[in-house]
């Protein structure tokens, strides 16, 4: 037995939110309410006016938590188990719905009782401390919390135990020569970066694309375009990234590759990760005032589609893809929009079929490492085990008419006018076509488990294929004339 086990008469009083689990059970079960009813955020305002209690009340009241799912801390757990075979009284109290802390009390079966809030009384800070000293007495109950709000009751208990503590808490605790049970560690560079999934901007390099053809990308002007563009679309994508994990921690959880994302682990806080995509927003919206207000129109389409899209559309069949293709055009059109370079129909045309198809893969990936039996659901996702030969088909397809494009593109009058050789261009059709198989043949090896474009954007050889399709664009080209005037 753990020789920091209490044999005392007194009780020990846990914290749920931040102590217990590494995550606040009230943001949890907000971003599930939305997901499942969007028109609820109408009336978040409406119930924040009634008070804090209600607010809290008609969140938990809609929403019912799966206890195995969450991510308990696992010192804590095993410090409460010794505890508990010690047979020491613990009880679960916390500012949560009591409804819900009781079904995780009951899943962990070490608690003796629990106090929690209901539709009139918000259980939090001195509201606490006046519960557990009307159930306990003074001084008659240890606690173990991790936020600026268990001051007052660490200050009421026997004894404080702190785990992992914000700032506040842990400077009462050091104060005091109170127990830590898990120092704090502020949140790591590398731990934002993987939140922020910074290896996903290099999908917007798709933005330069109009400029790159219009032979426009080493003017000064569009240069500072360009970047400006770039990073207010890779904040923006960021953001929602942030948001898609919100909605998704609980089926994040239970992913094998996914549950390692930072808020799904629970290593941050939803509170914090809700702030950092507020002001990711807000500088991509700043940087997007200093470019041209088409620019602005395609962030505020590009935010309506990928707010519906972590909504709803990712569980649709067929058309999560379509959205998601488009997602990726949208990038191309966003470069037009910041260098005022008129968008051509063939890159669009272009883009869709070509996205479409890496759009499918992905989903092929997914339901082929979910392991899943036939007529059973991707968790998620539309789709069951057996569409993948549909998937596949349709997504080669779509790579072969993003070719048939390009084809039809090389033969029209516009590149004759702005090409000096542009029959060298027809090697691009080859290069494309390596590009797509290659995706498709190792994901149907099973070879291949990342996003589509960041593979290509990461692996040597579709780079060299990129390379490769370069030169034949300088080749084609009446160098230097087109690149310098």
């Amino acid at each position: 037995m753990d020789a920091r086990v209490d044999k005392g008469a007194a009780v020990l009083a846990v914290d749920l939110d931040g102590t217990l689990i590494a995550t606040d059970l009230l943001w949890e079960c907000l971003f599930t309410l939305i997901r499942q009813n969007p028109l609820c955020l109408l009336l978040l305002p409406l119930w924040l006016a009634r008070g804090k209690p209600r607010f809290k009340h008609e969140i938990f009241s809609r929403v019912d938590p799966a206890p195995e799912t969450l991510p308990y801390r696992e010192s804590v757990v095993a410090r409460l188990r010794d505890e508990h075979v010690a047979g020491r009284r613990i009880v679960l109290a916390t500012a949560s719905c009591r409804r819900h802390a009781e079904a995780i009390a009951e899943h962990l079966g070490f608690f003796t009782s629990v106090i929690g809030s209901d539709a009139k009384n918000n259980l939090k800070s001195k509201a606490k401390v006046v519960a557990l000293k009307a159930a306990y007495g003074d001084c008659g109950f240890d606690y173990m919390g991790n936020s600026r709000d268990d001051i007052a009751v660490f200050e009421t208990a026997r004894r404080a135990i702190a785990v992992a503590p914000d700032r506040a808490a842990a400077g009462w605790a050091r104060a005091h020569n109170a127990e830590m049970l898990e120092p704090p560690e502020p949140v790591s560079l590398k731990t934002v970066a993987k939140m922020l999934r910074v290896h996903q901007w290099s999908k917007n390099i798709l933005i330069a694309v109009p400029a790159v053809l219009d032979h426009k990308i080493l003017e000064p002007t569009v240069i500072l375009q360009l970047a400006g563009a770039f990073f207010a679309f890779s904040f923006l994508a960021s953001a929602f990234y942030i948001v898609n994990d919100l909605f998704d921690l609980a089926a994040d959880r239970g992913h094998p590759s996914k549950s390692k994302r930072p808020l799904a682990a629970g290593v941050v806080a939803p509170a914090f990760g809700v702030r950092t995509a507020l002001v990711l927003i807000v500088a991509s919206l700043a940087i997007g005032t200093l470019l041209p207000p088409a620019f602005l129109l395609v962030l505020a389409g590009y935010t309506v589609a990928t707010f519906s899209y972590s909504l709803k559309i990712k569980r649709w069949l067929l058309i999560d893809v379509l959205v998601l293709a488009s997602l990726y055009t949208v990038r191309v059109i966003a470069g037009s929009a910041a260098t005022d370079i008129p968008p051509s129909p063939w890159l669009l045309a272009f883009s869709i079929f070509f996205f479409l198809s890496l759009a499918l893969v992905k989903r092929f990936v997914e339901l082929d490492q979910a392991g899943i039996p036939e007529k059973e659901r991707l968790n998620g996702r539309g789709y069951r085990p057996e569409d993948k030969e549909t998937i596949s088909q349709a997504g080669i397809g779509s790579g072969f008419a993003a070719v048939v494009v390009l084809a039809l593109y090389l033969e029209s009058s516009h590149v004759h006018e702005i090409y000096e050789f542009p029959w060298v261009l027809w090697l691009l059709c080859p290069l494309v076509l390596y590009i797509i198989l290659r995706i498709w043949i190792l994901a149907r090896r099973r070879e291949f488990c990342d996003d589509p474009v960041v593979f290509i954007a990461s692996d040597w050889r579709s780079q060299l294929m990129v390379a490769l399709g370069g030169v034949l664009i300088l080749a084609a080209t009446p160098f230097p004339y087109a690149l310098f005037t």
